[in-house]
């Protein structure tokens, strides 16, 4: 995964052309990133729950003046430094600004140093705030990742931490995996345990999207754009602003799509059918591939540009088989569900089940788990893989489901003891010596 922590910016808002220009050359020459823009409306505009930078803004200003900025900027985040300049002599209102939660103000005129000075204190607090807060997100969540992506395995581990990692950030990411991994699933919990997750999480299957109806669906219109366009109809991806847009099955989107697409997340702002009025959009972006997509832009068929966009962070999935260990455990899981769902009594553990569970080669990942799960609690699974004749396609040997079974007893018995070897090989009954080598052989240390 590449580093996706966000850079601290500096918002600057200032009207005056020449004192903006000269701000921004006072700390661009102190290797500090800012953004500028000439009012506090267009600055409210790049402010999220998700924004990682401070704001320094002039409190005169045409429109909205600074006091109300730190306001509304407070109300989103009250823990983001505004750093406010104020006029010579205008001390009642630099200290009713630090009343109002400022966290510091330059009085004009000022020299560059001294702007730097205070930028530089407002981002190491900035820093330090979201660190402790990427933190304490981490904790919370944990535990509900846990219940949600289910496995005990070294990969689904690692699978936990991205997700607790990526979920309070502002990265686009892309999830990478073979049908049936669980990448909504990756994409919802990304969303819920996010800032974000007050926001809405909007799904579109790129693949099933008819190309005729993808700029009314995705831009959504105005009233009498087309023929039958009685209404206004909101789309999509502003539907998905505050929250999560989700694009699963990208690599099916046609390259005309992907065009329209690209410019929306360059902008982050579109058009609707029949308005030439610009809207701003805020939503995190999360698409999903079963698919190589760098081998599909090399080869020109998905848009390079837009791969590199969506390519922020990658979130890998891996697939059922390379997590053998984790088959008995979301076996359990889903036979509970399925019981639950079908008002039916779940059958009893067996041993003989769980070794062609384990041997099994889940082409259909865990979505044929799912399916065999419910299979089994109808009393209907005889005939389906991996029970009945249909086993023989598994072209699994004896010897191969035999280990298989014994690396996923073992792989559980350390994970109720622990992780203690002592304690895992007193519970299955063998010397640890004996358990040494089986880790070693079956790469479980």
């Amino acid at each position: 995964m590449r580093d996706v922590t966000p850079n601290l910016a500096v918002l600057l808002v200032e009207d005056d052309a020449h004192v903006r220009l000269g701000c921004e050359q006072a700390l661009q020459l102190e290797d500090i990133e800012v953004q500028s823009c000439d009012s506090a409306e267009r600055a409210m505009r790049r402010i999220s729950a998700d924004f990682s930078g401070i704001i320094v803004s002039d409190i005169r200003l045409p429109g909205m003046d600074g006091m109300a900025l730190l306001a509304e900027a407070r109300a989103v985040d009250p823990e983001l430094p505004v750093v406010l300049i104020t006029g010579h002599g205008d001390v009642s209102l630099a200290v009713r600004a630090m009343k109002s939660g400022a966290h510091d103000f330059i009085e004009k005129p000022f020299s560059p140093d001294y702007l730097v000075e205070v930028v530089r204190r407002a981002l190491d607090k900035r820093r330090l705030t979201l660190e402790v807060r990427s933190l304490r997100a981490q904790l919370e969540n944990r535990g509900q990742l846990e219940e949600r992506l289910i496995g005990r395995s070294p990969a689904m581990a690692r699978v936990r931490q991205l997700v607790a990692s990526l979920a309070n950030s502002a990265a686009d990411v892309l999830i990478e995996g073979e049908t049936g991994t669980g990448k909504e699933l990756v994409a919802r919990c990304l969303h819920e345990a996010g800032p974000r997750r007050s926001g809405n999480f909007v799904a579109i299957n790129c693949g099933g999207l008819p190309e005729t109806l993808f700029d009314s669906e995705i831009f959504g219109h105005e009233a009498g754009a087309y023929t039958g366009a009685g209404k206004r109809r909101i789309g999509k991806i502003e539907h998905a602003s505050g929250g999560t847009l989700f694009l699963d099955e990208i690599e099916a989107m046609p390259l005309t799509m992907q065009t329209k697409l690209l410019r929306v997340l360059q902008e982050r702002t579109l058009e609707r059918l029949g308005s030439n009025t610009p809207i701003p959009v805020d939503c995190r972006v999360v698409a999903a591939t079963k698919t190589d997509l760098k081998l599909l832009s090399d080869e020109g068929r998905f848009r390079a540009d837009l791969y590199y966009r969506l390519n922020v962070a990658t979130l890998p999935l891996p697939p059922l088989r390379e997590r053998r260990e984790d088959i008995g455990l979301l076996f359990e899981h889903f036979l509970l569900q399925a019981s639950a769902r079908h008002a039916r009594p779940a059958p009893a553990p067996d041993a003989a089940r769980l070794a062609r569970l384990v041997a099994y080669d889940w082409p259909g990942n865990v979505r044929e788990l799912r399916n065999v799960a419910d299979r089994c609690v109808l009393g209907i699974e005889a005939g389906y893989p991996p029970f009945g004749d249909a086993t023989a396609a598994s072209a699994s040997t004896l010897a191969e489901s035999v280990a298989a079974f014994e690396r996923n007893l073992i792989a559980d018995a350390l994970a109720r003891n622990g992780n203690s070897l002592a304690r895992a090989a007193e519970a299955l009954g063998v010397a640890k010596t004996t358990l040494h080598d089986k880790l070693k052989k079956y790469r479980l240390g």
